[in-house]
């Protein structure tokens, strides 16, 4: 299935609470748990094709909101009293104008039901750390077959004559 247009629209602090290793990480340190989650999405973003924006919610932090690019993915961090589904709705309705397929990736119910109302598909919290990881084997697997099976070596391309001459200098022969 192609997914070059697709988009997927995840509520960051969502998956960071539902995904068992970074919630752990998280009690520990939360920016090392953002930045885990960003290099796993922008991993996934990288195999899959699809354009990923993920939104952190910043409601009850005063100031403007800021969207920036990091590792090719699009973060947004919501503007003051706006919280993170109400970000995801509003880009739902923006990106939907454009007529692409639209995955919002969050658990929360609420959240999930909007936005399938509004046209875009749910991908809860668990489906999307499942993608993620079949996509991590399906890339392991294609860099174990493109390793050759036998290596090219310059020895086996070259006459006996020249091996033995290349054999003398590296003994020191004359």
């Amino acid at each position: 299935m192609n997914r070059r247009n697709d988009i997927l629209l995840v509520d960051g602090y969502n998956m960071i609470g539902a995904w068992p290793m970074l919630e752990k990480l998280k009690e520990i340190d939360l920016e090392e748990a953002r930045d885990k989650l960003l290099d796993m999405l922008a991993d996934y973003q990288g195999f899959s094709g699809m354009t990923v924006y993920v939104v952190f919610d910043a409601h009850q932090v005063p100031g403007l909101g800021a969207t920036y690019r990091h590792h090719k993915l699009t973060i947004v961090y919501t503007k003051e009293k706006e919280t993170a589904d109400e970000c995801i709705e509003r880009l739902v309705s923006e990106l939907m104008a454009r007529r692409r397929n639209v995955f919002v990736a969050t658990s929360d119910l609420v959240e999930q039901h909007v936005a399938f109302g509004i046209g875009a598909l749910r991908l809860s919290a668990r489906e999307l750390l499942i993608n993620i990881q079949q996509n991590r084997k399906a890339i392991e697997l294609t860099l174990r077959e493109d390793i050759p099976a036998k290596r090219n070596t310059l020895d086996g391309n070259l006459s006996l004559e020249v091996r033995t001459k290349l054999e003398r200098l590296r003994r020191g022969d004359k």
